[in-house]
């Protein structure tokens, strides 16, 4: 198949690597966001599929909107057959997407209709969900609505993250949408209609979503950590200084102040929750480097008794 492929961060590169690997598909070009300034220096930044596009020779494009006319008519003279879009961050107008012969195919990071929109690792993670999976589906105009492909779950690991889950989920996606292409070529591909009162909906992330909530339960902020864990990242304050949080676990129950620091382990922080505990393994503080969270503690000479600061809980 000619193929033109959308995406941007790192979920979509596994999808692309594999089209590239494909003797049965010709990858007619790369369609990536612009480079955004990245890093203290606020240098323009590659994305992570610009970088593989660049590896594997594809023809690339970075509109800053796909439907100004200059783009859409590049796209007709190429003449793609079918649209690849993984995790590409711009909603496709009807006039691209009536253009491949196959259609627009999009690989989602859920189980549609579950997670509707951006952000829908995360989501499921801030939920506590034990099953996720990968959705393969035709674009329409509207967000994460058009009609289930194929589909294939993946169970949520006790210990999993935001970013495990992406490598998990990413790989998973890959093989599904090769597998669609075969089917929908063999005239075998099932077409599936959403059921829209199932749907829930996953929102990009705010600086908000990642403030830990003390007053919450020890599972749901561990869940906060996980989901937020690469970016933005988990916070909360202590003394009035920023610190994020990379990895906790659960502990025992207590019925302490939420907030409030139990203990100084050898590796951890322990901290109480609304109903129980939690550990708190790896930290960051204010423009430092990750660090265990004991060496944190001790650093700053911390002691059992001494708070989170709770108002931390707004942004």
């Amino acid at each position: 198949m000619r193929i033109l492929f959308f995406g941007t961060s790192s979920f979509a590169v596994p999808t692309l690597h594999l089209l590239s690997k494909s003797s049965e598909h010709d990858i007619l070009g790369v369609v990536t966001q612009p480079d955004r300034p990245r890093g203290r220096g606020r240098q323009p930044g590659f994305s992570p599929v610009k970088q593989l596009a660049l590896e594997i020779g594809a023809p690339i494009f970075q509109p800053e909107i796909v439907k100004s006319p200059s783009f859409i008519g590049e796209v007709q003279k190429i003449a793609p057959e079918v649209f690849v879009l993984a995790s590409y961050g711009q909603i496709i107008p009807r006039k691209l997407l009536n253009i491949p012969k196959y259609g627009p195919i999009n690989v989602h990071a859920s189980l549609l209709p579950a997670w509707r929109g951006a952000a829908p690792i995360q989501h499921s993670l801030l939920n506590g969900d034990h099953e996720t999976g990968a959705t393969t589906m035709w674009m329409t105009p509207s967000l994460d609505r058009g009609d289930i492909l194929l589909q294939r779950s993946l169970p949520i690991d006790p210990d999993d993250d935001s970013d495990s889950l992406t490598s998990k989920l990413s790989e998973l996606g890959a093989d599904l949408l090769l597998e669609t292409l075969d089917r929908l070529v063999e005239g075998s591909c099932p077409i599936t209609p959403q059921d829209d009162s199932r749907a829930t909906y996953a929102p990009s992330l705010q600086s908000e979503d990642a403030v830990i909530r003390w007053e919450q339960s020890a599972e749901m902020c561990r869940n906060r950590i996980r989901a937020m864990c690469s970016k933005p990242g988990a916070f909360t304050s202590f003394a009035g200084r920023r610190i994020k949080i990379y990895t906790a676990a659960i502990s025992v129950e207590t019925n302490i102040a939420p907030g409030t620091i139990l203990s100084i382990e050898h590796d951890s922080v322990v901290v109480a929750c609304s109903d129980r505990a939690i550990e708190l393994r790896e930290v960051q503080p204010e423009s430092g480097r990750r660090m265990n969270a004991s060496d944190w503690a001790r650093g700053i000479r911390i002691k059992a008794g001494e708070k989170f600061d709770m108002e931390s809980s707004s942004v």
